[in-house]
């Protein structure tokens, strides 16, 4: 009798530990993921005895939110993408040129020596994404600015003196975009961007040219494996037309959507072999990386034109994948 006691007795604990240790795996906090791309043509102009300028500003938030709606990481950044031409309509920046965005140009970004405070652009940034980190959305948006959008709180005057309520926006539609993706509490986030322009046209006499900047964005989660964890996909294009007599035709004051915004209205799934639109390709390959490593996205088979042929992928992503596996390994080093 004893020895049976004894035997159920160790069962028993076992069976404890086991349930221990399955409780304490299963219970890491879920997190949802969230992307915000905001784009303005702000400091475009006109051109005259000097080049004119086509300019595309997008601000680029990544967060993950707990359950209790605080925020848990945040990632900030921004690309410009400057298109001159000149008084007749031919666009002088080289077709071939990539954009990258502020955090990627560091210290070549410049504005350290226009700084009261002697630092640069990704400091001030990872400053502001720091301070919003363990707040809710409502203290994000309590934060209190000048009314050129400066931070006037204590906290941030040492750290942060560039213009915040873009950010601040930007971070409350990353908030408010967030869903679970499978990331869990700890996990770090990172962004990956580049711009590029060689879809543009020169103006003749006949029709209006056009400068056309087109940002690719990848936003993603790593654990401490170096596994994906949630990524999302998104790119926005920002069209300015212009004339033969270096004028900008184009509605400055539009702010462009991006390209999973636009859904079906951007129309690639009347012209896809597979009838799908280039949201549900990128949700179906950002859902593909989730759960490798970089190593293995950067595995991933593709054909000269970068399309992926691997059998997983044909049916779902026709889309040129291949620089967005560069934008994942980018992002990803960001998340570390």
């Amino acid at each position: 009798m004893r020895k049976l006691l004894v035997i159920v007795l160790a069962v028993t604990m076992v069976f404890t530990l086991l349930a221990g240790c399955t409780k304490e795996g299963d219970t890491a906090e879920s997190v949802r993921t969230g992307l915000a791309i905001m784009t303005t043509f702000g400091s475009s102009k006109d051109a005259g005895e000097e080049d004119g300028l086509a300019q595309t500003n997008s601000t680029v938030v990544a967060v993950t939110v707990d359950e209790e709606g605080v925020i848990r990481d945040c990632y900030i950044d921004n690309v410009q993408t400057k298109i001159n031409f000149n008084a007749s309509g031919e666009i002088t920046t080289p077709m071939d040129s990539v954009f990258v965005g502020k955090q990627e140009l560091g210290d070549n970004y410049g504005m350290k020596k226009a700084s009261g405070i002697g630092k640069e652009w990704f400091e001030q940034a990872n400053a502001l994404a720091e301070y919003v980190t363990g707040k809710t959305i409502d203290e994000v948006k309590g934060i209190s600015i000048n009314e050129e959008g400066v931070a006037t709180e204590a906290e941030l005057t040492s750290t942060v003196t560039m213009h915040i309520n873009d950010y601040l926006a930007a971070i409350e539609a990353a908030v408010s975009n967030a869903t679970d993706m499978g990331a869990k509490a700890g996990d770090k986030i990172g962004i990956g961007l580049s711009s590029t322009i060689d879809h543009s046209a020169n103006a003749t006499a006949e029709e209006n040219g056009n400068t056309q900047s087109y940002a690719n964005v990848v936003a993603l989660t790593m654990n401490d494996e170096g596994k994906i964890t949630s990524c999302i996909i998104d790119a926005v294009q920002g069209n300015l037309a212009i004339s033969a007599g270096g004028k900008i035709v184009g509605d400055l004051s539009a702010e462009p959507r991006t390209k999973n915004q636009l859904g079906d209205e951007y129309g690639m799934k009347k012209a896809s072999g597979i009838g799908k639109e280039w949201n549900e390709q990128a949700r179906a390959f950002a859902d593909y990386v989730t759960g490798k490593t970089v190593a293995e996205v950067k595995g991933i088979a593709m054909n000269a034109e970068g399309v992926p042929t691997e059998a997983e992928l044909t049916s779902s992503v026709t889309i040129h994948a291949g620089p967005l596996v560069g934008l994942i390994e980018k992002a990803a080093g960001n998340a570390e």
